[in-house]
């Protein structure tokens, strides 16, 4: 059955049909492929079916309680995963991602544009987010090692430096944060939901800025510069990828109110820790004795950096990408030391080594961290 619908409405539902008339025929059947740049569109019946009629059964989690993620299967044996968009506005996703295409960002295999729902689809990441593997539990939890942590952090960071600056327009993707970021079978992390997303101009100019009316984010990951005052640059999603390498080093939620006071948002928790210098029983317990003092000099050098109080202050999401490689490098070789000196046995690295490399830094002391904790101005109240 056909769905009429208003062209002025629907801009991008209006381009897509146009642009398959002029490629194919007047009448797309459903299920053809659109060109690459394009990607598919899908029938409502095909995705009923991939999800056996979207049964309770198949929901893989929901997402701001305006979308649904469900798990699908498609063309006789590939599983997918399904996003319905209950909004009858033209959602982000469609118009970003048929143009996005990088090994750091779930890739988009399709889309079905209705009146009154969007449904994409996309890749499948079988071991599901790295908000999972943080805050999983039950019998079959294992914790993430650290060198594995380090790993996925570098993938997302080269997953955002793209949408800075290396896609046709720079996209500043507004929602980072470990439940956003997806991992396949290889380990290999992806950058996902780009329901809050704003496209920037062809190239990223450090003298845009973009008012937003409405700010949007996550409590507890969102810029408090940009909540401030509106203004929303590519450093704010930096800031948000700061507050996510701290989540990866605690192994804690950005947010916990259970917690006291000065522990319950995590800068607070962290800038409290490197003053007294308690740093190394904040981290993760899973983490104690696996990180190498140089290597976790370096990873909280740029962490603290990525949450300065003061936009202008933060690294581009190049500099994050290179300065974690060096973490890692550091961590290798630490490794390697280790693993000489005692080649038969286990190893630790000892609470005593830790002084003599950490100090304070200086993204840590701004006024602002403390902030977001009793924010009410964000779209979600997930804080992984």
């Amino acid at each position: 059955m056909l769905i009429k619908y208003n062209p002025m409405k629907h801009p991008l539902r209006s381009l897509l049909h146009l642009f398959v008339a002029k490629k194919k025929s007047p009448q797309l059947e459903p299920g053809s492929e659109l060109p690459d740049e394009i990607c598919r569109q899908f029938s409502l019946a095909e995705l009923k079916a991939a999800t056996n009629n979207f049964h309770p059964d198949s929901i893989f989690r929901t997402i701001h309680g305006c979308s649904t993620l469900y798990k699908g299967i498609i063309d006789y044996g590939t599983v997918v995963f399904i996003k319905r968009i209950y909004s009858s506005s033209k959602p982000n996703e469609v118009e970003m991602l048929c143009q996005l295409h990088h090994p750091h960002l779930v890739s988009l295999i399709g889309f079905c544009l209705l009146e009154k729902q969007t449904l994409l689809v996309f890749e499948y990441m079988s071991r599901g987010s790295l908000a999972d593997f943080l805050f999983g539990g039950g019998e079959d939890f294992v914790p993430l090692a650290w060198k594995r942590r380090l790993q996925i952090c570098i993938g997302a960071a080269r997953g955002l430096h793209y949408l800075h600056t290396g896609a046709k327009r720079s996209v500043i993707h507004r929602d980072i944060r470990t439940s956003n970021i997806l991992i396949d079978e290889q380990w290999s992390s992806k950058l996902s939901d780009f329901d809050l997303s704003k496209l920037g101009p062809r190239s990223m100019s450090k003298a845009l800025i973009r008012i937003d009316s409405r700010v949007l984010g996550t409590l507890g990951f969102m810029d408090p510069e940009y909540a401030m005052s509106g203004e929303l640059t590519e450093k704010s999603d930096v800031f948000s990828f700061g507050v996510t390498l701290f989540v990866v080093l605690f192994g804690k939620a950005a947010i916990d109110r259970s917690l006291p006071t000065n522990q319950s948002y995590i800068l607070d928790w962290a800038k409290e820790s490197l003053r007294e210098g308690t740093i190394y029983h904040a981290i993760d317990p899973q983490l104690k004795g696996r990180v190498a003092p140089e290597c976790l000099n370096k990873y909280l050098e740029i962490a603290s950096s990525c949450v300065h109080g003061r936009a202008n202050e933060r690294p581009a999401m190049g500099e994050v990408e290179v300065t974690l490689e060096l973490a890692l490098e550091l961590q290798n070789r630490a490794d390697a030391e280790m693993e000489a000196f005692n080649p038969s046995g286990e190893y630790l690295y000892e609470e005593a080594l830790f002084s003599a490399f950490l100090r304070n830094f200086s993204g840590l002391d701004s006024k602002y961290t403390s902030l977001l904790s009793y924010s009410d101005s964000s779209s979600s109240n997930s804080s992984s």
